[in-house]
């Protein structure tokens, strides 16, 4: 499997800060403002133009009370990484809707190794 070029990295990592920005409710003007940047500069990191820094990563996490880690294994298309992010998402469920989950997953995948 190819790695993914650095811009395509950066369109992913974007994705997920804004996404971790979302969820929050922060726009990127205020998320700007705690990093003491413009809000041009956060737009470009959230549109993939710029790729952040390991500390810029680490103070986007404080800001979204997240894991480093998690801004980037959510932008990671390896099965280790993933499979921790359907974990964490799974953990929010209660056991009922998490049985729910993971039968369509189950059905899916069944589906898909067949075609």
């Amino acid at each position: 499997m190819a790695e993914p070029d650095m811009k395509t990295l950066a369109q992913r990592v974007g994705k997920s800060i804004a996404r971790h920005r979302q969820a929050v409710n922060l726009t990127q003007d205020e998320v700007a403002e705690r990093l003491g940047i413009g809000n041009e500069a956060v737009s470009r990191i959230e549109r993939g133009i710029v790729m952040p820094t390991v500390a810029r990563l680490v103070e986007l996490a404080q800001i979204f009370r997240c894991e480093t880690s998690d801004l980037l294994s959510e932008s990671s298309n390896r099965p280790l990484d993933q499979e921790h992010r359907v974990s964490r998402l799974l953990s929010t469920l209660g056991a009922e809707d998490r049985e729910l989950v993971v039968e369509l997953v189950e059905r899916l995948v069944s589906r898909l190794a067949r075609a």
